[in-house]
């Protein structure tokens, strides 16, 4: 028996990959799929690699009732619409920022301040690698940010291993494809302003700070770039620990955490090509990719950290905390991996 899914916002470039995800996955039934703006119109003319499901899109006022609802709006969308989403489906995840951070005060700090506090501590974030004991049974689900999903699962390792205690200095550069401005990205992400660059767009002050430290217990000076790439996000984090810490200590504390992990492998200075994490070696796919180096002349540990912005960034981790919640194979639907060679990933 299959279960029915709906996609609220599904012209976006998130929404068209979970449409993907949903179509090729062995337990849901896509049977609704919102835009306001494309009502009437086959979700095959906005996303023609979806040309051949048979769906057309419809007005986000009348959602039909299904088993879970997955939420692809703007931010501030979903929390002034939950109870909608909730009356419509008995599990929701949601693919904004409306409720993966745990506090009132990160949204007064670095949104506009929140709608529904009281649903904050329902809600489960949907990062399996950090929070897989909770999800089973989870209705409210939030994906995490796609920037924040790289570097916490690169520094993660670390934390649990207890070569970080949150007292460290760290330094995060993220570069970013194009795709992460969304399919309305505006000037910045057309072709002619994108193509050739590094540029720096959000030095200081970055929201996915605020994911990384509620969920690490840390705080991180974090910039991101924006790059000649259309999807991946790719972190590099500088660490200066407080006492020495040997490769050995590393592998150790990679090994120890993501051995048995699905999605996630490490890349960590081998031979060939790609010998540490590149977003090219995972674009398409729900794997990341993390490694490191130590530097003990400077008392450094550089991290590396690789995923696909729209995949384990965001649609890909949705619909891996949906399988963990309502007991599906937690792999179901996401086993395929990237291809080699490619273009722009």
């Amino acid at each position: 028996m299959t279960t029915t899914a709906s996609v609220v916002g599904g012209t976006g470039f998130t929404g068209g990959e979970l449409l993907r995800l949903l179509d090729g996955h062995p337990e849901f039934e896509v049977v609704q799929a919102t835009s306001r703006s494309e009502a009437n119109k086959t979700v095959g003319g906005i996303h023609p690699n979806l040309r051949h499901m048979d769906l057309r899109f419809s007005d986000p006022a009348d959602l039909e009732s299904v088993d879970t609802l997955f939420a692809c709006t703007p931010h501030g969308v979903s929390m002034g619409q939950i109870d909608e989403f909730r009356d419509a489906a008995g599990t929701v995840v949601d693919l904004s920022a409306d409720f993966r951070l745990p506090e009132t005060t990160y949204y007064d700090e670095y949104y506009d301040g929140h709608e529904r506090p009281g649903l904050l501590e329902e809600a489960e974030y949907a990062l399996p690698e950090l929070n897989r004991e909770n999800l089973p049974g989870a209705d409210l689900i939030a994906a995490g940010g796609c920037n924040a999903t790289a570097s916490i699962l690169g520094l993660l390792p670390l934390f649990e291993a207890g070569i970080l205690d949150g007292d460290e200095q760290i330094v995060i550069d993220i570069k970013v494809g194009s795709s992460e401005g969304g399919a309305g990205g505006g000037a910045a992400s057309s072709h002619a302003e994108r193509s050739g660059v590094v540029r720096p767009y959000a030095p200081t002050g970055h929201r996915h700070e605020a994911e990384i430290e509620a969920y690490l217990g840390t705080s991180v000076s974090f910039t991101v770039h924006a790059v000649d790439m259309i999807r991946g996000a790719s972190a590099t984090c500088h660490i200066f620990p407080n006492g020495p810490v040997s490769k050995g200590d590393m592998w150790q504390a990679y090994r120890g955490q993501y051995e048995d992990e699905p999605f996630v492998r490490m890349a960590s200075g081998g031979g060939g090509v790609y010998r540490y994490p590149e977003p090219k070696a995972v674009a398409g796919s729900n794997f990341a990719e993390v490694g490191f180096e130590v530097d003990p002349t400077n008392k450094r540990l550089v991290v590396f950290s690789a995923i696909d912005n729209m995949m384990k960034g965001s649609a890909g981790q949705a619909v891996h905390a949906a399988n963990i919640a309502l007991g599906f194979e937690e792999t179901a639907g996401l086993e395929h991996t990237g291809f080699h060679p490619i273009g722009a990933p």
